[in-house]
């Protein structure tokens, strides 16, 4: 599975941010991924919601290498037709007029809440800074994604944190009120917090989001980093929910593997950004944009979408079955291939058990599994993740039975 060797040079060279699994993939092929010794595992992690089109996706591929045969960085200072012809896309695809491209989904955010902040000083001056955020959120890593973010573990030792946001209980409107006042920027949340254990955003709620916004002149932002890129069975999950943001954030899925991140905005908001007040060396360079163009129209011009829409369908209906016939199993939630199991045991055992019958899923807390296939799943697959979690699910009934004789 992996070679001490290995294992031992990464403990000496690695920085230590990471409880790896101990495995270690070589090669991918669809909805499968194998390890140094050719064991097969069946993904249901993506590399956390980005392989939407799966492992070695030959139009992908194609793109890619086709690409790094031209050009692979040239520098903003100079127009490259991948770039331009991404933007293209996903404005006509979308809310936004217009898009700035970065490399993750942590500076996507760092661009929605620079831009609200410079959007909201040039139209009020300095006083209009403040940004509402979600408990249980999860916005990324730097000191302003992670200030932003509504979950204290990722913040510690950071202190001091970031000025200028505030913190409110998710799906609860009358609280957004009662923290709103004149310093009010933005809002910003997730439709479905990922990280924070699969929770699903109320649509009353996020219709209450935008009139109230509307109204204040208050910018609404969404985190579409996880739920963006087909993942719900729209291309967006807004676009199900009847509500338009102001600015929208995307990076995972768009590349489908290579790193890309998106901040897109609506003509009024995007003006606030002019040359020279924001950047990105590798932003939208020619191999991620000719990446990600092709995840696109893959998932518009072909039945991408429609099938990730159906398997999230069978899956969720599957994981409802599987909570019928596991009393460990507490509630299932999520909305397409964005599913969220809680249960009444450690769920990280879980997922180890999980990998040791050949099957990765993930845990975002000690009670809750997360699963995030590739949007190319099949029945047959679904059905075995199915059956190998039961298994595991039952198995540490048993266990945990013999445990306490």
């Amino acid at each position: 599975m992996l070679t001490e060797e290995l294992k031992e040079t990464a403990a000496k060279y690695l920085m230590q941010t990471y409880a790896r699994q101990p495995i270690s993939i070589v090669r991918g092929k669809g909805a499968k991924v194998y390890d140094l010794e050719g064991r097969e595992y069946l993904d249901f992690v993506g590399g956390i919601a980005v392989n939407v089109l799966g492992h070695s996706h030959p139009d992908l591929v194609h793109a890619i290498h086709k690409q790094a045969m031209q050009l692979i960085h040239v520098s903003n200072l100079y127009y490259t037709e991948p770039q331009v012809l991404l933007a293209k896309t996903l404005v006509e695809h979308s809310f936004a007029d217009r898009v700035f491209f970065c490399n993750s989904g942590a500076e996507a955010n760092e661009a929605a809440i620079k831009l609200a902040r410079r959007y909201a000083h040039q139209k009020y001056g300095a006083g209009r800074f403040e940004i509402i955020a979600m408990r249980g959120s999860f916005h990324g890593r730097t000191l302003a994604t992670l200030t932003a973010t509504g979950q204290e573990k990722v913040q510690q030792g950071f202190e001091p944190l970031m000025p200028g946001f505030r913190h409110v209980p998710f799906n609860d409107f009358s609280a957004v009120v009662a923290a709103a006042s004149d310093q009010t920027a933005a809002v910003m949340l997730e439709p479905i917090q990922g990280e924070g254990g699969v929770h699903v955003a109320d649509r009353t709620y996020l219709r209450q989001l935008r009139e109230f916004c509307t109204k204040h002149d208050i910018l609404l932002i969404f985190d579409e980093v996880q739920t963006g890129m087909g993942r719900t069975g729209t291309l967006f999950a807004y676009q199900q929910m009847d509500v338009e943001p102001d600015i929208m954030t995307l990076a995972k899925g768009l590349g489908g593997g290579v790193p890309i991140g998106a901040c897109l905005a609506t003509e009024p908001v995007a003006a606030a950004f002019t040359p020279g007040s924001h950047a990105s060396t590798f932003g939208g360079n020619p191999l991620a944009c000719a990446a990600a163009l092709t995840v696109l129209r893959t998932l518009l011009e072909g039945s991408v979408l429609d099938h990730a829409k159906q398997m999230g369908h069978y899956l969720a209906k599957a994981l409802a079955s599987c909570k019928d016939r596991c009393r460990l199993v507490r509630e299932v939630r999520g909305l397409g291939l964005l599913q969220g199991m809680e249960v009444e045991t450690d769920a990280r055992a879980v997922v180890t058990d999980c990998l040791s019958r050949g099957l990765l899923i993930n845990a975002t807390n000690e009670r809750v599994l997360r699963f995030v296939p590739p949007l190319i799943i099949s029945e047959q697959e679904i059905d075995k993740f199915i059956e190998t979690l039961t298994t595991v699910l039952n198995r540490r009934i048993t266990d945990e039975r013999a445990g306490h004789h």
